[in-house]
């Protein structure tokens, strides 16, 4: 039976770090799972690789043939954007462990969709100062930085990420990313005895 090993935090914790590490550390035993969105491409992203960058035209017709498995809205500085994830020929649970990024909302929705035993949370977690540092050099980098956006996230994350909506998801066990190896090394014996 395969599963799915969830990484999840707030933003700037190193998700995508971790995430890239572990596929190289798991020699492709993992697979992925691309998410969709309609947001806008960033600067240095790939379609299809970081998500499927998709219009609301599309959405529509993944909506019409019943293949959203979960989907949520988040009414940023620019407009709405949409996430989510879609029941394609990416996802085969009979034989293959995935690796996949998301939020607590998707990760709730996802396990909902395929059962409390094939969803694993891997929830990183990294000082609120030390994320919020990262996120102003990363945003710097970008042709036309959203400072704005960047704070809504920054800020919406306390609640999205609260102590509440922890415990009602069932998570207790974290990973604390001020050490990359450390926390590498943590979340790969984790994920091994769970297979």
């Amino acid at each position: 039976m395969g599963k799915i090993f969830y990484i999840m935090g707030k933003s700037s914790t190193g998700k995508d770090t971790i995430y890239k590490r572990l596929l190289e550390r798991q020699e492709n035993t993992l697979r992925t799972i691309v998410m969709y969105t309609t947001r806008p491409i960033r600067e240095g992203e790939r379609n299809g690789i970081e998500y499927f960058f998709v219009d609301e035209k599309r959405l529509s017709e993944l909506e019409a043939a019943g293949n959203i498995i979960e989907l949520r809205s988040y009414n940023t500085f620019h407009g709405v954007w949409k996430y989510f994830t879609v029941k394609d020929s990416q996802i085969d649970l009979e034989g293959n462990d995935y690796l996949v990024i998301g939020t607590l909302e998707s990760y709730c929705k996802t396990r909902n969709y395929f059962g409390k035993e094939r969803l694993v949370p891997i929830m990183i977690d990294l000082d609120d100062g030390i994320r919020l540092q990262r996120a102003l050099d990363r945003e710097k980098l970008q042709k036309t930085p959203r400072y704005q956006e960047l704070c809504r996230r920054y800020l919406a994350d306390e609640a999205d990420f609260s102590g509440e909506k922890l415990k009602e998801a069932g998570i207790s066990k974290f990973f604390y990313n001020d050490d990359l190896d450390r926390c590498l090394t943590e979340i790969c014996n984790y994920i091994e005895e769970r297979r």
